[in-house]
């Protein structure tokens, strides 16, 4: 908040209160000038002892940890104090020290005096409270917005990867059909350049239409099966009641790459199978594939990693995968509320 704009908003509620109290102790509607004296000279002086302490004593004392010097401060500020206010209240002695009160110890000074200090010691109290939830708020905003910029940095540094990882694979596939001299060369370049438009230009943005994010897994199928030469099988299914909602970009080619990389391509009886279903808001991402017995990755990819990472960070709880590896057969569901 501005400076201007709180030491504005103090003002405003100290005179409600103030002005809250005066009209509650009037007679009829009408303001003694005993009220006043009451509620506005002595009020002045708790508000005083209030922020004597909230802006002065707490910050140079307690940050510091100068704790013996901080309880002196507190004790000088609410014996002088009450000092003060025995002053004023002798000042309009027959209004305070002798308006009319039944109790004797009142009017006498060390009455009177004990009366001051205990309520000083409230003023000094609620300053002190306030002044630790205030200190609570702003360490935890500032703890917030230190997470969300971690979180921030971690997801730029997550989705960079994503994008040298898949355009290496993707040159080497295309590498490979040129030093062939396949015909299929420009139509694959061609492919590439919609994949790497949609990376570059509209998946910047936080989230994306889902018809957009199949759009681009279908493009990089359509890749991969120039790159086989069309002998690559793929069954994609989708069922999509919702085409508009929306999903963060990029988070599930990592489990298409990962059936093309290690698992069994040109086998018609045993395709890739891939489903897209969402219905009723959710999401139901499936991937299979039978395993192949090379290796085609040695060294190691970054996407599962990486697209758990991410999963994490964007749809806590609102997600499940699970993983059924077995010794011929990889398969990977992903639930996904949008």
């Amino acid at each position: 908040m501005d400076k201007r704009k709180e030491i504005l908003l103090h003002i405003i509620v100290w005179t409600a209160i103030v002005l809250f109290f005066l009209f509650i102790t009037s007679k009829g509607g009408k303001i003694e000038y005993s009220n006043i004296v009451v509620f506005v000279y002595f009020g002045l002086i708790n508000i005083g002892i209030f922020y004597i302490n909230y802006s002065y004593i707490l910050p140079r004392f307690l940050t510091n940890h100068h704790y013996k010097i901080l309880a002196a401060s507190l004790i000088g500020l609410v014996l002088i104090s009450g000092l003060i206010k025995y002053g004023l209240a002798y000042t309009f002695k027959e209004i305070v020290l002798d308006g009319g009160r039944e109790k004797q110890m009142h009017r006498t000074f060390l009455g009177y005096y004990v009366g001051a200090i205990f309520t000083s010691t409230f003023f000094v109290f609620l300053s002190t409270a306030f002044r630790f939830t205030m200190y609570w708020f702003v360490n935890e905003k500032l703890r917030k917005n230190l997470e969300n910029e971690k979180l921030t940095a971690e997801l730029a540094f997550l989705k960079s990867q994503i994008n040298p990882h898949f355009l290496l694979n993707s040159l080497n596939n295309i590498y490979s059909l040129a030093y062939q001299k396949a015909d299929k060369t420009p139509e694959a370049i061609l492919k590439l350049s919609e994949i790497m438009r949609y990376m570059l230009y509209e998946s910047n943005d936080a989230k994306v239409e889902l018809s957009k994010e199949v759009r681009y897994l279908e493009n990089y199928i359509e890749l991969q099966k120039i790159r086989y030469k069309d002998s690559a099988f793929v069954n994609l299914d989708i069922a999509c009641d919702a085409p508009t909602l929306n999903i963060v970009p990029l988070i599930l080619i990592p489990f298409v790459e990962n059936a093309f990389k290690h698992g069994v391509i040109n086998d018609p009886e045993n395709p890739i199978e891939i489903k897209i279903c969402v219905e009723g808001g959710k999401l139901q991402f499936t991937v299979a594939n039978k395993k192949s017995l090379q290796n085609k990755d040695e060294t190691g990819g970054i996407g599962f990693h990486n697209v758990k990472r991410r999963l994490d960070l964007l749809y806590p709880g609102k997600y499940t995968l699970k993983i059924d590896d077995q010794p011929l057969t990889y398969t990977c569901q992903l639930s996904l509320d949008l």
